[in-house]
C-alpha cells in the first residue's frame, strides 16, 4: 500500500498501461476515518448497516410475537408475487455467463494481458470447491432430494409412495430421477451464475481497473463518480443486508441442524434455548477465527471443513448402494439437462409449491449470498481469463454439489424406497417433516451411525464457524470501502451481530422467518446484480484482449 490514508485503493498489479484512465477514484469518498471504539467509519455505509441492524435486533427482540406475525406473513407474500422476478433474473445470469464464454470478451484476462495465476489449477479448484460447500449442503442434502421424489412433484412428476405408504413401482424411476434433478436445478449452474457475476464483476473492477474490492466499484461504467456518492452508498449498504441476512440464515439452518443431531444423539433437547446458547457459543469461536485474521484462522478451519466433508461424503458412498448412487447421480444429471428449461420457466405451472417455496427462497438466498461468495472466488481468480473463469466457476463447483445431493439423497432415497415402513429418513422427512433431523435419519440406516452421526454434528459446527467469520470479513471491508485491513473492533462487530440477527429471527418466527428475511433482502440485491451484468459489459469492452 502506498500510504494510510489510501488503504482502500488495490494497487494496480500489472503495468500502469493495463489500468482503464477513464475509471477515477473519488479519494474524499473512499477514505475511511477511524471514529469512536476503533471502527473505520466508511462514510454513511458502516452507520447507516450498523445502526439499522441493531434496531432490527432490539425490535424482534422486544416485540417477539409482533416480529413473528411479520415474518410468517412476509414469505409467503412476497414468493407468490415475486417468483416470476426471481426465476427470470436466474435465467439472464445464466445466459449472460454463457454469452461470456463464446463472446471475444472472453479472452480478456483479469489483471491485464501479462497477468499470471496466481494459484495452480489444483489449488484454484480447492478454493472453488471450498466456495460451494457450506451449511446448506448439510441441511438440505438429504432432506431436498427424498421431498422433490415424495412430496413436491416437480412438473407434476407423480409420488411413488401411495397414501398407505406402499410404493407404486410404476412411479419409481421418474420420481427418483426428478427428485435429484429438481435438486440439481437448484445447486447447479443458476446459482454458480450468481456468483459468477458478482466474482467476475469484483475481479475485472478491481484487477483491471484499479478500484477499490466493494460492490460500488463495479457499476462505475454505469454511474461514473456518483458511485462515491449516495448511488454507491446505497449499493454497498444493500450489499451489506444482503449478505447479513443470507448468512443469518445459514447460522439459524446449521443451529437448527446441530440441535437435532445432539438430541439425536446425545438427547440434549431440542429447542429455542439451546440453539441459542449453540448460536452465542460458536459465534464466540468465529470470534476468535476472526480475531487470528484469513490466514490463521478462516484459512485453517476451512482445511479441516474441507477434509472431514471429504471424509463424510467417501464414507456415505461406499457403505450406502455405491452402484445405484452413481447410476442415479447420470440419470438425475440427464434429466436435469433435458428438463433445464421447464424447470425455469416461471409462467403456467402447476408445480406452485416447488415454485415458490423452494425455488423463489433458494434464489434470493444464493443472491444475498451472493457479495461473500462472490468476493472469496474475485480474490483467487486474478490471472485467469474471462472464459476459463466463466466455465471453471459454473462447472466445478456445480459437479461438487451435485455430486454430494446424490450421494447423500441418493442414500437417503434408496432407503426410502428399500424399506419404506422402517426408513428412518420416510419418518422424519416425509410422515413428519423434520428437515433438522433428516441427515442423522439417513445416517442411522449405515453402519457406524454413533460415529458418523458425530461426525456429522462437528461439520456442521465447523461450517458454521467458517461461514461466520469469512462472512464477518466480507461485510467488514464492504463496510469499509473495500479495505481488507479494517481495525478488529469492526470484525468483531460485524462478527457479534450476525449471531445476534440469527437469535432474533430464531426467536421471532423460526425457519419462516430467516427465509423471510433472506428474501427481503434477496429481492432488491437482485436488481443490483442485473445492472452489474450491463457494468461488466461495458466494462469488458473496453479492455485489452
Amino acid at each position: 500500500m502506498a500510504d494510510d490514508t489510501n488503504q482502500g485503493i488495490p494497487e494496480p498489479d500489472g503495468p500502469a498501461d493495463l489500468i482503464d484512465t477513464d475509471y477515477e477514484i473519488g479519494q474524499d469518498n473512499v477514505e475511511g476515518q477511524i471514529g469512536p471504539f476503533g471502527f473505520d467509519i466508511h462514510n454513511p455505509v458502516f452507520l447507516i448497516s450498523g445502526v439499522a441492524i441493531v434496531a432490527f435486533v432490539f425490535y424482534a427482540l422486544a416485540l417477539p410475537e409482533q416480529a413473528g406475525e411479520f415474518f410468517g406473513w412476509l414469505r409467503p407474500a412476497l414468493t407468490s408475487t415475486f417468483d416470476w422476478f426471481f426465476l427470470i433474473s436466474a435465467n439472464i445470469f445464466v445466459l449472460f455467463c454463457l454469452f461470456l464464454i463464446v463472446s471475444p470478451w472472453g479472452a480478456v484476462r483479469l489483471g491485464g494481458k501479462d497477468a499470471v495465476p496466481d494459484y495452480t489449477y489444483v489449488g484454484w479448484f480447492a478454493m472453488l470447491f471450498a466456495a460451494g460447500m457450506g451449511i446448506g449442503l448439510m441441511f438440505f442434502g438429504v432432506l431436498e432430494p427424498v421431498y422433490h421424489m415424495a412430496i413436491s412433484e416437480p412438473l407434476g412428476v407423480p409420488s411413488p409412495i401411495a397414501e398407505d405408504g406402499t410404493i407404486i413401482a410404476a412411479n419409481v424411476e421418474a420420481a427418483k430421477r426428478m427428485g435429484l434433478a429438481a435438486t440439481i436445478y437448484h445447486w447447479g449452474l443458476h446459482p454458480w451464475a450468481i456468483y459468477a457475476i458478482v466474482a467476475l464483476a469484483l475481479a475485472l473492477f478491481t484487477f483491471n481497473k484499479g478500484l477499490p474490492l466493494t460492490i460500488r466499484s463495479a457499476f462505475y461504467p454505469i454511474f461514473g463518480d456518483r458511485v462515491w456518492g449516495w448511488t454507491g452508498h446505497i449499493i454497498d449498504t444493500l450489499a451489506v443486508f444482503a449478505t447479513l441476512f443470507g448468512l443469518a440464515t445459514s447460522l439459524g439452518f446449521g443451529a437448527q441442524q446441530a440441535n437435532a443431531g445432539l438430541e439425536h444423539v446425545f438427547g440434549i433437547p431440542n429447542s429455542i434455548t439451546v440453539q441459542v446458547i449453540l448460536i452465542s457459543v460458536i459465534t464466540g469461536v468465529a470470534l476468535i477465527s476472526v480475531l487470528r485474521g484469513l490466514d490463521g484462522g478462516v484459512k485453517v478451519l476451512s482445511e479441516i471443513n474441507m477434509g472431514i466433508a471429504a471424509l463424510l461424503l467417501l464414507f456415505v458412498l461406499l457403505a450406502g448402494p455405491t452402484m445405484t448412487i452413481l447410476s442415479d447421480f447420470v440419470a438425475g444429471l440427464g434429466t436435469y439437462a433435458a428438463d433445464i428449461v421447464p424447470l425455469s420457466n416461471p409462467f403456467g405451472r402447476e408445480d406452485t409449491g416447488y415454485m415458490q417455496g423452494w425455488t423463489a427462497f433458494y434464489w434470493a438466498w444464493w443472491i444475498s449470498w451472493s457479495p461473500f461468495v462472490g468476493m472469496f472466488i474475485a480474490r483467487v481468480s486474478r490471472g485467469r481469463t474471462v472464459r476459463e473463469f466463466v466455465i471453471c466457476v459454473l462447472i466445478i463447483p456445480s459437479l461438487v454439489c451435485v455430486l454430494w445431493m446424490a450421494v447423500f439423497g441418493g442414500t437417503a432415497i434408496d432407503q426410502v424406497l428399500s424399506d419404506p415402513a422402517g426408513s428412518a429418513v420416510k419418518a422424519e422427512v416425509i410422515d413428519s417433516y423434520n428437515p433438522p433431523l433428516s441427515l442423522f435419519a439417513m445416517l442411522e440406516g449405515l453402519p457406524l451411525a454413533s460415529i458418523t452421526s458425530v461426525i456429522g454434528i462437528v461439520l456442521v459446527i465447523v461450517f458454521f464457524v467458517t461461514s461466520s467469520d469469512s462472512g464477518s470479513l466480507v461485510i467488514d471491508t464492504i463496510t469499509a470501502g473495500g479495505k481488507v485491513d479494517a481495525p478488529v473492533p469492526q470484525r468483531v462487530f460485524w462478527c457479534t451481530f450476525e449471531g445476534a440477527v440469527a437469535i432474533v429471527l430464531l426467536i421471532g418466527g423460526g425457519l419462516g422467518a430467516l427465509q423471510a428475511m433472506v428474501i427481503s433482502t434477496g429481492l432488491p440485491f437482485t436488481l443490483v446484480l442485473l445492472l452489474m451484468c450491463w457494468a461488466i459489459f461495458k466494462g469488458l469492452t473496453s479492455e485489452h484482449r
